[in-house]
């Protein structure tokens, strides 16, 4: 290699600010800088709307995920993905919070695409990306009861079918699952704008 193309990849990686020169010492690697923090701007977990957008979003990106999980996993990747949905299970039966319970099973689906722009994108998001404004506060015990059974149904629907390898059956049950949180958060959004 000549010297003009090593001056070159130097004044390039300088450019990028990866390395520095320092006369008489040499060429050092700098640490790379942190990247920057992206964020929904006005996301507003109190505001119905926000948590609709939110899901619409994540129905664009997740029903993929679960049709490339279905093709892609490895056997590793999908006792991962049976043991957070048994984990998500356990919080169910115990009476105990979901929201963490419930990303790590999305974001054990989204590891399985062998993509990881799929986790780095739920991961960006975070465990807000979970509602949980369905149960509310005051409601009967057997209405919750009831939406936990069909969330759990929702999630066991999408875990079969990424263990059968069917990738339409993954993508369809994830869009299910998403689709039908969309429709309890409008229906929420409703009862809240009814004239009192």
């Amino acid at each position: 290699m000549s010297r003009t193309v090593v001056r070159e990849a130097i004044a390039a990686l300088r450019a990028d600010r990866l390395v520095e020169a320092q006369q008489g010492a040499g060429v050092f690697v700098l640490e790379s800088p942190a990247l920057p923090v992206l964020s929904f701007g006005n996301l507003d977990q109190a505001r119905v709307s926000s948590v609709i957008e939110l899901l619409e979003l994540r129905t664009a990106v997740e029903v993929e995920a679960a049709g490339l999980a279905a093709l892609r996993r490895s056997p590793a990747q999908e006792e991962t993905i049976f043991e957070r949905h048994h984990a998500l299970r356990d919080c169910f039966n115990a009476g105990a919070p979901t929201s963490e319970a419930d990303f790590a099973l999305h974001l054990a689906i989204a590891e399985a695409t062998n993509n990881s722009r799929f986790r780095e994108f739920l991961s960006m998001i975070g465990p807000r990306i979970i509602p949980r404004a369905a149960m509310r506060e005051g409601e009967p015990e057997p209405d919750q009861d009831a939406y936990i059974l069909l969330i759990d149904e929702e999630h066991r629907q999408i875990v079969v079918a990424i263990s059968n390898g069917d990738e339409e059956g993954a993508r369809e049950a994830m869009r299910r699952h998403l689709r039908g949180s969309q429709e309890r958060y409008r229906a929420l959004l409703r009862e809240q704008r009814k004239p009192v």
